[in-house]
């Protein structure tokens, strides 16, 4: 496999993905309590092209000097909302026509590799502690989570969202082809 080692050639192949139609997606943050994590997500969702972040209850909001020290600028790129109540925070994204889809261990949840996903996804994805809440999860139209083989049951929520919407992405690019 060859190195690249000059910054021309990394740019070069930042132009040619940045360049490819990405599908539609959004992420929805609800009560998140680390801003260092919000940070990473608006990371994560600009590298993903994402339409939309929404952040919910006690989710640290852009501003936060530790949102802004981790997303390395990336919160002033990505459209971004906030919603005091969960509730009103769903009824926005549904009206706006996302599909709610829980990332979370539940009873209903199914591998992220085993998931039809909706052509508008919100990726939805609770409390770094407690998961989603209850009326979140019944807000969602399906939830999908991913399988751990070592003594640990989940990863970092943005790694998370990282692993489930790339692949999201990939899927849809193969579909294209």
């Amino acid at each position: 496999m060859r190195q690249l080692r000059r910054k021309t050639q990394v740019r070069g192949l930042h132009r040619k993905f940045a360049s490819e139609e990405s599908p539609p997606v959004a992420f929805w943050l609800q009560d998140w309590s680390d801003p260092y994590n919000v940070g990473g997500m608006f990371r994560v969702a600009d590298a993903l092209g994402a339409e939309l972040m929404v952040l919910s209850g006690r989710t640290p909001q852009p501003g936060h000097p530790q949102v802004a020290v981790t997303s390395l600028g990336h919160h002033r790129r990505i459209d971004w909302d906030y919603f005091e109540r969960h509730d009103d925070a769903a009824e926005a994204l549904r009206t706006g026509g996302w599909s709610l889809i829980a990332v979370e261990l539940a009873d209903d949840s199914v591998p992220y590799t085993a998931f039809a996903y909706p052509e508008r996804t919100c990726f939805v994805l609770g409390n770094e502690q407690r998961g989603l809440l209850g009326n979140v999860m019944r807000a969602c139209e399906a939830a999908v989570f991913i399988p751990m083989a070592g003594k640990g049951r989940s990863l970092n929520v943005h790694v998370s969202a990282a692993i489930v919407a790339f692949h999201r992405r990939d899927l849809v690019a193969l579909e294209a082809e």
